[in-house]
């Protein structure tokens, strides 16, 4: 059970500004509001020093259920800016001195707050309209004499062209929706609008037994479908004090890593896909159909896999496993150089990408952007390294660290990333232990009283679970740290001052998926 700092509302904001300043907590991992009943709302952040790795976790409870008010500290890490507008989405707590305390994902005529425990679904019947947007935002200033004044605010000014990208765009990656404010070609404001595929599944998750929430991880980042599992397995058996056999732990190592090179791969076709290379748009699918290959015949999916389960796998792997990921790992290496042929070194290709949304090392770690972008950005963040799990101290491999953070330093991560990954499996593919697959766990879990966090490295970066168990067969609270959601709140200063053009550029490059952010 992680150990718990519980700060009242009123020191929250100059304590949380100390532990960045004295004990250089820069890196925001998770923050998650809960409902904790008669004991109140609030919030639990999950802080870590990003160069030590030492981590803290706060509890903050708002005094009054019913008017339920934190402080920001949106203005220490930039990344709780969307977090705390999520928290508001779900849970109704307003935090005192955000700049843009607007909902997240819910239409602004939703009623009530979805998260709580006493939430009445039936005050939203289903909408088939189209919902007005409204420009504006609310500020919530506190007065010298402690109370709280609403002021309102338009987003954009009257006289500011303002065009949409998306919701329906295939350069969004997903139903993600930009209104964004051009001066000529050059952006000016970027206001993200999420949301539209939002499934509520971390309120699903309330009433589902542990082994049935497992299901959800795969429709979250479905590229990542194998590493979601496993954070949430980890998780669950971290809690229970159940550790999974060497076996398993290879299989889920080799698994991951074959996860992130058809990620990857995907990535690379999709992004040659925006920019216009549609010959290696085509090279890229046709090479990640073999993974998919792959994960069939053990599996028995090709996207979504249902395959981690608490203190195991499903099935073992197949007889032919090892030879087929080797056959495969033979393949790849001369078609990387056929896309950096046709595309990495290709004049139009860089020029596109160079210098174009540029993120600091301090913006990204601000935002908590992870994996390869902040990678990009010179910020060594591989959970893998971090926080080692699975087999991964164990195998030897380079962390892919650039320091340009433009698109281009973040399109050559992931190239190279895909060379690591496969350093890793030729490390384990050979060396699979003998041993269960699946230790024998009881029909019904329950999971020790407290809270938990674990994390792996997803395709996208650090994806989070956090669990606070009451010991029922169901989860009180489990909180999905998006891959995403830090990387889409970052565009606007990576897109700021750049053309409409590289827009498109940087949000391939940033590389998210909008059902892991909309959840």
């Amino acid at each position: 059970m992680d150990k718990i700092n519980e700060i009242e509302a009123a020191a929250l904001h100059d304590e949380m500004l100390r532990l960045k300043e004295e004990k250089h907590m820069d890196f925001l991992r998770s923050l998650t509001g809960v409902d904790w009943q008669e004991n109140g709302l609030g919030v639990v952040y999950h802080l870590e020093n990003s160069e030590t790795q030492e981590t803290i976790t706060i509890k903050c409870v708002a005094p009054n259920r019913e008017k339920p008010e934190i402080p920001t500290v949106s203005d220490i890490w930039k990344g709780a800016d969307f977090n705390e507008r999520e928290v508001y989405d779900f849970l109704g707590i307003v935090f005192i001195g955000h700049p843009d305390m607007r909902r997240l994902y819910l239409r602004d005529d939703w009623v009530g707050y979805p998260l709580k425990k006493d939430y009445d679904d039936s005050l939203n019947p289903l909408r088939m309209t189209n919902e007005e947007t409204v420009d504006s935002t609310k500020y919530m200033e506190e007065q010298p004499d402690g109370s709280v004044i609403e002021k309102r605010q338009a987003i954009f000014d009257e006289d500011e062209y303002i065009i949409n990208i998306g919701p329906q765009h295939p350069a969004t990656h997903g139903v993600l929706r930009f209104r964004v404010a051009l001066e000529g070609e050059i952006i000016k404001k970027l206001d993200v609008h999420c949301g539209y595929i939002h499934r509520g599944i971390e309120k699903m998750c309330e009433s589902l037994t542990y082994q049935q929430t497992l299901a959800l991880t795969d429709r979250l980042d479905y590229l990542g479908a194998h590493q979601n599992r496993h954070a949430l397995c980890m998780c669950v058996e971290k809690a229970m004090g159940v550790e999974v056999s060497e076996r398993v732990q290879y299989i889920r190592t080799i698994m991951d890593e074959l996860q992130r090179i058809d990620s990857h791969l995907l990535f690379f076709s999709c992004l040659c896909m925006d920019l216009g290379a549609l010959t290696a748009f085509l090279y890229g699918f046709r090479d990640r159909e073999k993974i998919l290959d792959i994960f069939e015949y053990t599996t028995g999916g090709r996207l979504i896999q249902n395959y981690n389960t608490i203190g195991g796998v499903q099935a073992d792997i197949a007889p032919d496993f090892v030879e087929k990921v080797k056959s495969f790992l033979t393949y790849l290496r001369p078609m990387l150089k056929e896309y950096n042929d046709v595309f990495t070194g290709n004049i139009i290709a860089q020029q596109r990408m160079k210098g174009v949304g540029l993120l600091s090392k301090e913006d990204a770690i601000s935002f908590g952007a992870t994996g390869g972008t902040g990678r990009a950005s010179g910020w060594a963040c591989d959970v893998r390294k971090r926080h080692p799990y699975a087999m991964y101290d164990k195998v030897d491999f380079k962390q892919i660290v650039r320091t340009e953070g433009d698109s281009y330093a973040r399109y050559l991560v992931r190239i190279d990333e895909i060379v690591e990954s496969m350093r890793i499996i030729e490390q384990l593919i050979d060396n699979i232990p003998a041993g269960e697959y699946q230790q024998k766990m009881k029909p019904i879990i329950k999971v020790p009283e407290g809270i938990y966090y674990s994390a792996v490295e997803g395709s996208r970066g650090e994806f989070g679970v956090f669990l606070e168990s009451h010991g029922e067969k169901y989860p009180y609270r489990l909180k999905f740290r998006s891959t995403g959601l830090p990387l889409v709140s970052a565009m606007e200063t990576m897109s700021r001052g750049a053309k409409i053009a590289d827009l498109i550029a940087i949000g391939g490059t940033v590389d998210y998926v909008v059902p892991d952010i909309d959840r």
